[in-house]
Parts: structure tokens; C-alpha cells; sequence
């Protein structure tokens, strides 16, 4: 599956993620926020390495569950790449 993920600014320069399957606006209950986009079309699933530094728990499992997938914003998988 492609997905489009987004990002939002939160504190010490960090950053939490959104993942959204591809070409789909991100589902209202998520737009509360003022998301960026960081990446479009990207392959996820075992053999994509690129999501994975993004910090997204079970993004399929979250997908298949609500729409979407969101880093944990009070956890430990709290997005944490700094700005380019």
C-alpha cells in the first residue's frame, strides 16, 4: 500500500506523523491540526524501510482500523526526526 504522510511541528523541534493511504484527504477527525506534507505516494508494508523512521506504531493495523495512522503523541514513538 502507498501512503502520504504529513507531518506536524510539536516541541524541542520534533515532529508527530500522519499516514494516509494514498491520493485520500486526511479523515476530519484528524484535521483539527495544521498537517504539512512530507512525502507522497510512499510504499509501506516489511520491505519499506522509509516509513519506518517516521515512528508510526502498526500504521496497517491503524489504517484498516480508522483511516489513517498517527505517531504517538505522549509515547515513546513520538516522531522525533528534526527539520531538514
Amino acid at each position: 500500500m502507498r501512503v502520504d504522510i504529513y507531518r506536524r511541528a510539536e516541541s524541542n523541534d520534533q515532529f508527530s506523523y500522519l499516514a494516509v493511504p494514498a491520493g485520500r484527504v486526511i479523515p476530519e477527525e484528524a484535521t483539527n491540526t495544521d498537517w504539512e506534507t512530507e512525502v507522497r505516494a510512499v510504499e509501506m508494508g516489511e520491505q519499506a524501510e522509509q516509513v519506518r523512521h517516521y515512528a508510526i506504531p502498526q500504521p496497517e493495523e491503524q489504517i484498516a482500523e480508522k483511516g489513517y495512522a498517527i505517531t504517538r503523541v505522549n509515547g515513546a514513538a513520538n516522531g522525533s526526526r528534526r527539520k531538514p
